[in-house]
């Protein structure tokens, strides 16, 4: 049932679309355009008045910009040299002479001591 009417709307557009009609051309009438001659130039006019000055802008300042980031810190700077060798001191004074020892004591006679290398 479904293809009956598909078919049946294809056979009338068929028929409808062979029938010819005769095409009417219109055919645009031409008319010719009046053309205005001018004549001779007339004098100058009188000169206008000079016009009104403009208002004057507005002053606007800006606001102030922001503080700008804080900035790296700085390289470590170069090692000094080291310092050069001091003088030689002076030579000291001759000390004082020392007192004269105690007498020693007697020693005993008769005990000989022999050391023997290895």
């Amino acid at each position: 049932m479904k293809y009956s009417i598909l078919l049946l709307a294809l056979v009338g557009s068929v028929a409808l679309s062979a029938c010819e009609r005769q095409a009417t051309v219109a055919v645009p009438v031409v008319v010719p355009a009046t053309v205005a001659v001018p004549g001779p130039a007339g004098p100058a006019g009188a000169t206008g008045n000079t016009g009104a000055t403009g208002a004057t802008g507005a002053a606007v300042v800006g606001s102030t910009g922001a503080t700008g980031a804080t900035g790296a810190t700085g390289t470590d700077g170069a090692r000094g040299s080291s310092g050069y060798t001091g003088a030689t001191g002076a030579t000291g004074a001759t000390g004082s002479t020392g007192y004269t020892g105690a007498d020693g004591a007697k020693g005993e006679t008769g005990n000989t001591v022999i050391v023997v290398p290895k």
